[in-house]
């Protein structure tokens, strides 16, 4: 089977799907499958253009995946027009390229405006297609913007046209598979769920101690840490009101935000002068590795209102780690609901730092809590959120979209 992966994002991008990708290329390689990727230029998540990556096009090989970058627009500012700007140029950009008749095609969303593209080259050339919904683009409009403005309309129904363009869709949350059969139309049989997984190798030989020493923590902190994307939906700046909060208490809790995104300089101004407050830049593998599991409980914070749109990746990673998590989310997201299931640790109203606070002091003061949470945790993630199982599942997937190109 020849398949052809078209997406923005791709390693070296440490976070949101990149990783993702890059692994199921790998997995899929390593199961006999000749893939090709298509991919822009990284610049996830500090929106500009990494060094060393010139030109408007470039190919490289990654992992033993032929990978050929197309350049596109990247906005210096990730609103809305610029985003879709970016996503409107790669995907002109993925039409005009040579693809060498794949049997199937698996687009990845976002970006979904130049999956379209994709999709609709795959449909005029009959060949089969497949479409990643990492995240909800209506939803997400939905809950960063008025419930009912007309943009979120707008884009309920261009999401719904370009999912079902696709010969099939493949969600990694069964609450992400109700919206798309139920509100967007899609036909049941056509959607699968397929989870995502944790992308961090953690080794075995690792000095805690150390490793909290060469961070820059003190024995008796006690380490909340938040790792990943600092963008809008994340609302970060519940965290930043949570540690002066904490410190006005004389709290010894210590608040550390590892990562990058388009927030992070504001971040740090609101943040200036909270003496437990600590911004980590984004980490190696490894090193990243180390810092999640020398903390004491892991944070996941989503700005209010957010619900469905999305399922935060670092939860994959969160999990394995053996230790509890917060996650200062609205009751009844998709999040808690993930939390919930694993039964990794406990829910924070979101957009309260008081009740943020109060969580984070709960599992400091029980330990043995804390303990089992980890625990908890751990054992979901082998049990659900293996790669093994998430790749061997999208070789089924897509050699059944494959077969419909030979039937033809």
């Amino acid at each position: 089977m020849k398949a052809l992966i078209v997406g923005l994002n791709y390693a070296p991008e440490p976070s949101g799907n990149a990783p993702y990708t890059t692994k199921l290329a790998q997995g899929l390689t390593g199961r006999g499958v000749t893939v090709k990727v298509l991919t822009g230029y990284p610049h996830y998540p500090e929106w500009k253009i990494a060094d060393g990556y010139e030109g408007l096009s470039m190919a490289e090989s990654l992992g033993g995946v032929p990978v050929k970058r197309l350049r596109s627009t990247v906005p210096r500012r990730p609103n809305g027009l610029g985003r879709f700007l970016m996503e409107i140029t790669f995907g002109v950009r993925t039409v005009l390229e040579r693809w060498e008749r794949p049997d199937v095609i698996l687009v990845v969303s976002p970006a979904l405006f130049s999956a379209a593209f994709a999709i609709l080259r795959a449909r005029i050339f009959r060949i089969p297609v497949g479409i990643w919904v990492q995240d909800l683009y209506s939803k997400g409009i939905e809950e960063t913007r008025a419930t009912r403005s007309p943009l979120s309309l707008v884009m309920k129904r261009l999401e719904s046209a370009i999912l079902n363009a696709a010969d099939g869709v493949s969600v990694i949350h069964e609450r992400f598979r109700e919206h798309v059969v139920n509100d967007l139309g899609v036909p049941a049989h056509r959607v699968v769920v397929i989870r995502n997984w944790t992308h961090v190798r953690h080794h075995h030989s690792f000095d805690r101690s150390a490793a909290r020493k060469r961070l820059g923590w003190a024995a008796t902190d006690f380490v909340a840490l938040h790792a990943g994307n600092m963008g809008v939906k994340q609302g970060l700046e519940n965290l930043i009101d949570t540690a002066r909060l904490a410190g006005h208490s004389g709290s010894d809790v210590r608040f550390v935000l590892l990562g990058n995104g388009n927030q992070r300089r504001i971040l740090e101004t609101k943040g200036a002068g909270i003496d437990r407050l600590q911004f980590l830049e984004p980490l190696p593998d490894r090193d990243y590795s180390e810092a999640l599991r020398s903390a004491d409980v892991l944070l996941v914070n989503e700005r209010p209102g957010v619900k469905e749109m999305s399922v935060p990746s670092k939860l994959t990673s969160y999990f394995v780690t053996g230790l509890p998590i917060i996650a200062a989310t609205e009751a009844g997201s998709a999040t808690a609901h993930e939390l919930s299931a694993a039964g990794a640790g406990i829910r924070a109203e979101s957009g309260s730092p008081g009740d943020l606070v109060a969580a984070i002091e709960r599992l400091r003061e029980n330990p043995e809590s804390a303990k089992d949470f980890g625990a908890a945790g751990q054992q979901y993630s082998d049990r659900v959120l293996t790669e093994e199982v998430a790749v061997d599942s999208f070789v089924g997937w897509l050699s059944d979209l494959a077969s419909r190109k030979r039937s033809r």
